[in-house]
């Protein structure tokens, strides 16, 4: 069925687009929510009176994509993990800890839109990742993942201290 978008519908489209989609999604779903209408002569009509407004809303969500762009690629990522003497990490870094780290320091950014090299980080080191904005506009981000010290107590030391604690409580018998 065809329908033209009414709002930016997530992983669908946006405003004013034309799209084929599935009988039952398009009636079940897009028109009881008032994310489309069907696409007829009055439909369109309509949407062509709009193209002026619709293009300065794209226009604007591609310069704020760009100012994004210049803000991400000016940040660099810092994540503290725990790591082992060779510098290999207990865990890994995934797209959704840069995701959680990203919106923490005040960017909306989405897990899925946020490519790693290969798909964890499993090792101290620099890396990049890339983070898709709008449309084909993307930003390189630098990642430095660094070792956090792990204490590691032997479990020999604390025997040693009840050995020593033993003769102790028998003198004092």
């Amino acid at each position: 069925m065809k329908v033209i978008l009414y709002t930016d519908v997530k992983h669908l489209g946006e405003m004013g687009d034309v799209k084929n989609v599935a009988n039952g999604y398009a009636r079940n779903y897009l028109f009881p929510h008032s994310f489309a209408v069907p696409y007829n002569d009055e439909t369109v009509a309509y949407f062509e009176s709009r193209k002026e407004e619709i293009a300065a809303r794209k226009e604007q969500k591609r310069k704020d994509a760009a100012s994004l762009k210049e803000k991400l690629e000016a940040t660099v990522v810092e994540l503290v993990m725990p790591a082992g003497a060779n510098g290999k990490l207990y865990g890994a870094v995934t797209s959704q800890t840069v995701a959680d780290f990203l919106n923490k320091n005040g960017f909306e950014i989405e897990r899925k839109k946020i490519e790693l090299q290969g798909v964890t980080i499993k090792s101290v080191g620099n890396y990049h990742c890339t983070v898709h904005l709008y449309e084909a506009l993307t930003a390189a981000v630098k990642v430095a993942v660094k070792a956090q010290e792990v204490k590691t107590e032997t479990k020999a030391a604390p025997k040693e201290a009840k050995k020593a604690a033993e003769p102790a409580a028998e003198k004092a018998e």
